[in-house]
């Protein structure tokens, strides 16, 4: 991921705010014989003993999941909407399109929990994405055979992260005037585009 001073957030805050808006990371990291692997994941949040975890399950025994005991560094990516920009909204022509988007890098080391903080993650990610006390798909509501079945099948880790980097590329480097013209361009686009228009549109006081 590059570095550059006008792609950043205001502040902290602002990132972790987009990784909580986006749980359903591409989780990536290296098997034994040094081969990329990558399987995506929602995740929760962890804050203990002033750091921060992210947590989630993956199927036993598959290729992502042998890497990640082979070796426990991993790669969490948070992405969010994306979108061409044509440079023919931009105020001084000559130059090339982009694209803009917002994405997060987490670098973290992975452990492996037991069972039982297996129940425990699964109760609290369909608490929190149910998002509903009713909902029979609560784990509280399932038959207890189906339940312990399921984490058969199954294993919950932590990720203590150790690194974040982000770029949230939003045009910063234009103009006002073609700012407010990709702004207004993006927002008779598709849905990503109209939401990056809209972040656009709010962060707009952080660039002029």
């Amino acid at each position: 991921m590059y570095s550059l001073p006008h792609f950043k957030a205001a502040n902290e805050e602002e990132v972790f705010a987009f990784m909580r808006a986006h749980p359903f990371i591409t989780l990536c990291g290296v098997t034994a014989d040094g081969l990329p692997v990558a399987t995506h994941v929602p995740v929760l949040f962890q804050e203990r003993d002033g750091k921060l975890f992210l947590q989630a399950h993956i199927m036993r025994r598959q290729e992502h999941s042998l890497a990640f005991e082979h070796n426990p560094n991993v790669l969490a990516i948070f992405s969010g909407a994306h979108t061409y920009v044509s440079a023919s909204w931009y105020s001084q022509q000559n130059t090339a399109g982009t694209w803009n988007y917002q994405a997060v890098h987490v670098r973290g080391i992975i452990r492996f929990l037991d069972d039982a903080g297996l129940h425990d993650l699964l109760t609290r990610l369909t608490e929190t994405f149910e998002n509903n006390p009713h909902s029979p798909s609560l784990v509280k509501h399932m038959a207890p055979g189906y339940v312990e079945n399921l984490m058969k099948a199954i294993i919950a880790f932590d990720i203590e992260i150790t690194g974040i980097e982000h770029v949230f590329k939003l045009s910063q480097n234009r103009d006002e005037k073609s700012y407010d013209n990709i702004t207004q361009h993006l927002h008779a686009g598709d849905a990503d585009a109209q939401t990056v228009a809209e972040r656009m549109k709010h962060n707009k006081h952080n660039v002029f």
